[in-house]
C-alpha cells in the first residue's frame, strides 16, 4: 500500500522550488529568464525590482524571481532570500572591471542566514564574445574552490542562443533530488 501511495504521490504531486536569479546589471539575468520560459530571445530592459517566472522541470516548479542588479538595487536582494532553496548567479564573462563587485556580492549572500541551505549555480554568460573570461578564470577570480558549505556548480552559457543554460537547469534538477 505504501508503494502505491509513493508512485500516486510521484505522478500527482509536484515540487515547488524557489530560485533566486541575481547578478550585476547587464549580465542577462532576464534574457535568461525569458530563455528558459520560451526558448527564444525577448528584448528587455533594465530591471527595477523583480520578475518572477514559473519554469517546469520533470516534475518541479521553480519558481524563479529575477532581481535588478543595479547598485542602488543590491542592497534591496535580502529581501528575497527567505525560503530560496537556489541561487542563480549570472556573470557577464566579458565584464573583468566588475568580477571583483560580484565576488564581493556572492559572498555577502553566502554568509546570510537565509541562505545557510541553497545551491548556487553560476551562469558564466556571454561566451559566444570574443576575449570573455572562460569558466575556469571566472572560477580563479571568484575563487569558488573556497565555498565548502553550499554546492555550487558553473556553467558557460549564451543567454542569447540558449547554449548551455539546459545544462545549467539538469544540474539544479539534479540538486532537488540530493537535498
Amino acid at each position: 500500500m505504501g508503494l502505491l501511495v509513493g508512485k500516486l504521490m510521484d505522478i500527482f504531486w509536484s515540487q515547488e522550488r524557489k530560485v533566486i536569479i541575481v547578478g550585476l546589471d547587464n549580465a542577462g539575468k532576464t534574457t535568461i529568464l525569458y530563455q528558459f520560459l520560451t526558448n527564444e530571445v525577448i528584448h528587455t530592459c533594465p530591471t527595477i525590482g523583480s520578475n518572477m517566472e514559473e519554469i517546469v522541470l520533470k516534475k518541479t516548479h521553480f519558481l524563479m524571481w529575477d532581481i535588478g542588479g543595479q547598485e542602488a538595487l543590491r542592497s534591496t536582494w535580502n529581501t528575497y532570500y527567505s525560503d530560496t532553496e537556489f541561487i542563480i548567479l549570472v556573470i557577464d564573462s566579458t565584464d573583468r572591471d566588475r568580477l571583483l563587485t560580484t565576488r564581493e556580492e556572492l559572498y555577502t549572500m553566502l554568509a546570510h542566514e537565509a541562505l545557510r541551505d541553497a545551491s548556487v549555480l553560476i551562469f558564466a554568460n556571454k561566451q559566444d564574445v570574443k576575449n570573455c573570461m572562460t569558466t575556469t578564470e571566472i572560477s580563479q577570480l571568484l575563487t569558488l574552490s573556497a565555498i565548502k558549505d553550499h554546492p555550487w556548480h558553473i556553467q558557460g552559457c549564451c543567454a542569447l542562443t540558449g547554449e548551455g543554460l539546459s545544462a545549467g537547469l539538469q544540474w539544479l534538477q539534479s540538486r532537488t533530488t540530493a537535498n
